[in-house]
């Protein structure tokens, strides 16, 4: 997968990861991808209302031992 730009939310909480990557995907282009590395078990179900809400898609969401890791194509 061919992701333009990554963020690391490590430590961070709600909301804080869905505001850097709502900032984040803000500065970029239509279609790119946007990578979320962060370690709130919550960001699963937030990022998944966060693209409903928002009309980007989540591409793709794994967890990878204690982080969770969150691919938004910017709409």
């Amino acid at each position: 997968m061919d992701v333009q730009r990554e963020i690391d939310t490590r430590g961070l909480n709600c909301p804080l990861p869905i505001l850097k990557a709502k900032k984040a995907l803000a500065e970029m282009l239509s279609g790119e991808l946007l990578r979320v590395v962060a370690t709130d078990p919550s960001s699963m179900r937030d990022f998944q209302a966060f693209a409903r809400q928002t009309g980007n898609e989540l591409v793709q969401q794994e967890t990878a031992g204690t982080e969770f890791i969150h691919v938004l194509r910017r709409r």
